[in-house]
């Protein structure tokens, strides 16, 4: 009996052990990007309300807090995110790159990962052409 319970505790303490670790990393983009495969090809004006060419139509100055997705390369699949517990400028730093990592608990039920610290890799480092234009 002593057994029993033992492994049901050690299962119980390995589920919520799981969630609050959850980590991730890919390709920090808007939905509408990750479904078309658009990632480095991804237009700035997506980041900000959404869509292609909705600065048209959008006032200037205004930011739709427009949702953020990580695509991840390892299975294929475009995680939504939860970033209300990040201040959204510091996310700046890890949109429209590579290898960014999440990390927080993840909800199976709707796929999204309620971040809670992020890690961006560094800015790549600026070189010199060499060579005539």
């Amino acid at each position: 009996m002593k057994k029993i319970a033992l492994l049901a505790a050690a299962l119980v303490f390995s589920a919520f052990a799981n969630e609050e670790g959850f980590e991730k990393s890919g390709f920090l983009t808007t939905e509408k990007c990750a479904k078309a495969g658009e990632f480095k090809d991804c237009y700035l004006e997506n980041y900000a309300c959404g869509s292609d060419g909705c600065f048209e139509v959008t006032e200037a100055g205004v930011d739709k807090n427009t949702p953020l997705v990580l695509f991840s390369h390892d299975d294929g699949v475009i995680y939504k995110l939860d970033t209300s517990a990040v201040n959204r400028a510091e996310l700046d730093e890890g949109v429209s790159r590579n290898a960014v990592s999440m990390i927080g608990e993840f909800d199976a039920s709707t796929n999204t990962i309620i971040v809670h610290e992020f890690k961006a890799p560094p800015p790549p480092k600026k070189s010199f052409f060499k060579g005539c234009l």
